[in-house]
């Protein structure tokens, strides 16, 4: 992810970095940094699929919700890039809160009211697509690589569960369910469903990332969100 990051934003003289990442080593399998796009300062919050695949956690959920609400407060457009494939599972992040956890990056985001643009790159599962900052949690635009694997769940999940009945009455279920996953993927798991449903705005070319995201950007950069005064929510505790 740090590779992408390094090609879609601004360079810097020296081939020195072009982002300044906050807490690298707390959280590792989600990014918060600052870099700049076309000029312009921004905020990138990313998964990272090199650490617990990219899942969000309880302190993957605090890390990014505490960025969000700084970018907020100070202005700053959010760049969200998307490879998460849900939710890390488990007793200890149960017993953790990881619900309450979670509720906070959601309501960060569905509060702020800078620019928010969503690349999805590579696979988007449930509801930790939607906590990355989808259409529903406000998301000005949403793009997604031609890789985006974008479902409820995992091909190879979700295809034992719904065609159960076909596989135990097959002569031979293991090749079925090989059929079955194909047809899943090819069917379902893609960008386009969504496509076709407005969830995303836009399929995009890998290459064209940086012009697609500078045009979204600029567009957006002096929208207007009114919100009635001393009129707020209250965060998840």
């Amino acid at each position: 992810m740090h590779k992408i990051i390094d090609r879609v934003f601004d360079q810097r003289e020296g081939g020195k970095k072009n982002y300044f990442e906050l807490f690298p080593t707390f959280a590792t399998n989600i990014i918060t940094c600052f870099s700049r796009l076309n000029g312009w300062s921004v905020g990138i919050i990313a998964n990272q699929p090199m650490s617990k695949a990219g899942c969000l956690d309880i302190d993957a959920s605090d890390k990014a919700s505490r960025f969000i609400r700084f970018c907020d407060a100070f202005n700053i457009p959010i760049i969200n890039l998307v490879d998460v494939p849900g939710y890390l599972p488990g007793t200890d992040q149960e017993w953790g809160g990881i619900i309450r956890h979670g509720a906070k990056m959601l309501y960060a985001y569905s509060e702020a009211t800078v620019p928010k643009l969503t690349l999805t790159i590579r696979k988007a599962y449930g509801g930790s697509y939607l906590g990355m900052c989808s259409k529903d949690l406000g998301a000005d635009a949403v793009f997604c690589w031609p890789s985006t694997e974008l479902a409820v769940m995992g091909a190879e999940g979700a295809a034992p569960i719904i065609f159960r009945k076909e596989l135990e009455k097959a002569d031979n279920p293991e090749e079925l369910l090989r059929q079955k996953i194909s047809e899943y993927r090819e069917e379902f798991a893609n960008p386009y469903r969504a496509a076709e449903n407005l969830h995303i705005d836009d399929v995009i070319d890998p290459a064209g990332t940086r012009p697609r995201l500078v045009e979204a950007l600029e567009m957006i950069m002096d929208k207007a969100e009114e919100r009635p005064k001393k009129k707020h929510g209250i965060i998840p505790t």
